[in-house]
């Protein structure tokens, strides 16, 4: 089978080879299609994605992306941003859970962040009203909100989880928090096998830091669900070890949320385990489960275990080394 590879910036050609390399040595049969996207490749073509990258994403269904780098205040849009709303990938899926090995001042977490991917202020409707003042739209809808609620019971029915808790500020964006509440309350009754709550997105962030464990399946709006979902990767060793995938009725883009890092990008310096546990996420939405568990297994054998891990984590271990440890695991 075909699927699209997107190296992306920085560090994305070091750990992108590092995925494919394990999927050889698991013998997965996958063809990568390569394909070049980011400010690295805007900087040389003056276009940001590579010709035939979105028409091979369209064809394949699948696609891995590496890290890209989006400038701040200025310049061109999220790449991220696009590919979403070009594929309308609504839900973005962040599982965040305790790793042996990786620093973490919790001794188990195990949650699911559950959010919804094409709306809210990350819609991008803004303008400048005069010099002085600028205006940005909050675009929530039922529609889209009915949807992400009812992928978020959906995933909690097929994966054993038992509740489900919306994330919103309904107190104060009576409006827009109001029917993203209003909608997940409406979907919350299709499911009563599994138990629904709700909480207000500064207290949830106090709860997280306090005690993670009392959260299973959190459903969010774009812009709370980008905020916790980097917040919760926090409380599991950081972005590093943050899996990531971004689902659409049609296409599925699975990515590794952490910078492109280029102060040591061709050094073989990078920790690609982000990137590999979305390849595992991938494996096993591919049917691959056997595989993606021989994978998960090899990540979490070789950190556990501390003799070949990168510097993030406390070890001298080069990008090569670490793959290596990780195949010899398989």
């Amino acid at each position: 089978m075909k699927a699209v590879l997107i190296q992306g910036d920085g560090i994305g050609r070091e750990i992108a080879a590092s995925v494919k390399e394990v999927s050889a040595k698991l013998q997965t049969g996958i063809d990568w299609e390569e394909y070049q996207a980011g400010a690295q490749y805007y900087e040389a073509s003056g276009s940001l994605l590579q010709d035939g990258l979105l028409e091979a994403v369209e064809k394949d269904g699948i696609a891995l992306k590496g890290p890209t780098a989006t400038p701040i205040g200025k310049g061109f849009r999220s790449i991220n941003v696009l590919l979403r709303q070009h594929f309308a990938t609504y839900a973005n899926l962040r599982p965040v859970k305790t790793i042996a090995g990786v620093p973490s001042r919790y001794e188990k977490v195990d949650l699911v962040i559950v959010r919804e991917n094409t709306e809210d202020l990350y819609k991008g409707i803004e303008y400048m009203y005069d010099q002085d003042t600028a205006h940005g739209i909050k675009l929530i809808s039922r529609a889209a909100s009915e949807r992400i609620a009812r992928f978020a019971f959906a995933y909690a029915k097929k994966n054993g989880c038992h509740k489900v808790t919306a994330v919103h500020k309904a107190n104060i964006m009576k409006m827009t928090d109001g029917l993203f509440l209003e909608s997940f309350q409406k979907v919350a009754k299709e499911y009563p096998e599994i138990a629904s709550d709700s909480v207000i997105i500064d207290a949830l962030c106090m709860k997280l830091v306090t005690d993670p464990s009392q959260f299973d399946v959190l459903c969010a709006p774009n812009l709370y669900g980008d905020i916790i979902s980097d917040l919760c990767a926090g409380l599991v060793g950081g972005l590093g070890f943050a899996p990531s995938a971004n689902i659409g009725e049609k296409v599925r883009i699975y990515e590794a949320v952490h910078g492109s890092a280029p102060d040591i990008a061709g050094k073989d310096l990078a920790n690609p385990t982000a990137l590999l546990m979305s390849f595992e996420m991938m494996l096993k939405d591919l049917g691959m489960n056997d595989k993606a568990d021989r994978l998960q297994c090899a990540l979490t054998d070789v950190i556990a275990q501390g003799k070949e891990t990168t510097a993030d984590i406390g070890g001298h271990a080069s990008t090569t080394a670490f793959t290596q440890a990780v195949m010899e695991k398989l």
